[in-house]
């Protein structure tokens, strides 16, 4: 893969074909990073986002990719799969892909991209939620992922201090997303039921998960790390 510019900063994104991936990686490309989108779908993705197919969890893929890249400043882990599976109906195989996807995945991505990036600018950004700081009780494998994300960032955050290296975790609540109309489906809940009940009084954009990303990944940003940041309108403090 040829990066257009050999002068600006390099991001890659993880599932970065559609919801607050892809708004992620538009972002990033207005804050002058060239961005690759990594995702197993990459058709019809606006330019100028540069595809890279992967399967995020098969490991040797992703590290062969990973270290092929000409240059990388920036790692967004946001690939995420959820699902129902409850202790009275278990799904062993859902409980494997949730994890696989939104845990080991990013803990193979990561510590390969351990290795390019650059000291005192280098980034990692894992896009975690705030069932990585609570819990339902009908999501048993997505809230133990997201709890080990954040235990993961906070891991490799003191692991690559030393090096300059941040990194850190973003929680999002409620998104308007097509993730969350789909749960919305699975509590019987509308939209504007889901927003009334957040004390903002609305449910997050995208954008603005997007934008704690480019702060994230700044200058302005150095000393910030090993955090879990909050963008749910006031949700967690209210409960």
């Amino acid at each position: 893969m040829s990066l257009k510019t050999a002068t600006a900063p390099c991001a890659l994104v993880t599932g970065g074909s559609r919801g607050i991936g892809l708004t992620i990686a538009t972002a990033l490309v207005a804050a002058g990073y060239e961005v690759i989108v990594a995702a197993r779908n990459t058709v019809g993705l606006p330019a100028p986002l540069q595809f890279m197919s992967l399967d995020i969890t098969d490991a040797q893929a992703v590290r062969q990719a990973i270290q092929s890249l000409p240059r990388l400043d920036l790692l967004v882990n946001n690939a995420g799969l959820a699902g129902a599976n409850t202790p009275d109906d278990p799904d062993d195989a859902l409980w494997a892909d949730i994890l696989a996807t939104n845990l080991t995945a990013a803990w193979v991505c990561s510590t390969a991209a351990l290795k390019r990036l650059p000291d005192q600018s280098g980034r990692i950004i894992n896009i975690a939620s705030v069932l990585g700081l609570s819990a339902v009780p009908d999501q048993p494998a997505y809230c133990a992922a997201k709890h080990g994300l954040i235990g993961l960032t906070r891991s490799m955050a003191l692991h690559a201090a030393a090096r300059g290296i941040t990194v850190n975790a973003i929680c999002p609540g409620w998104v308007e997303t097509e993730m969350s109309a789909q749960r919305f489906e699975e509590l019987g809940i509308t939209r504007e039921e889901a927003g009334a009940g957040i004390p903002i009084g609305r449910m997050s954009t995208p954008q603005e998960v997007a934008h704690l990303v480019v702060f994230l990944a700044g200058a302005g940003a150095a000393s910030i790390t090993g955090q879990a940041l909050v963008v749910d309108g006031g949700s967690s403090v209210a409960a």
